[in-house]
């Protein structure tokens, strides 16, 4: 696919570190890949791939700055609204714990 696009040098592949020595390529890969028009990056860990593909430090889910820690920030947000919603509709009028949904209507992916 890369190839059809035109190698820039800005494309590559990321793959586990272990399979590194299994690694068969095509002659034309292997010569992109001397080139530099092409890379091959193998990683250990998910966030090794992480900061590759963002180009920020992935860090700890207490690192505010760092991928891992705005992931957390994030999830604590979500799970104090979840918590409000689900407060919300068991105090809401009849305490049957009821949403806004008519009756056997299921809620969509829009955020019903």
């Amino acid at each position: 696919m890369c190839k059809a696009h035109g190698l820039t040098g800005q494309q590559g592949v990321l793959i586990p570190a272990a399979n590194v020595r299994n690694l068969i390529l095509r002659t034309d890969v292997v010569q992109a890949v001397e080139d530099g028009r092409f890379h091959i990056y193998p990683v250990q860990t998910i966030d090794q791939g992480i900061e590759l593909l963002s180009g920020l430090r992935a860090g700890a889910v207490d690192e505010p700055e760092t991928i891992n820690g705005r992931v957390s920030q994030r999830l604590q947000e979500l799970a104090v609204r979840i918590r409000k919603f689900g407060a919300q509709n068991q105090t809401d009028g009849d305490g049957a714990g009821h949403t806004d949904l008519q009756d056997g209507e299921k809620p969509g992916r829009n955020g019903d």
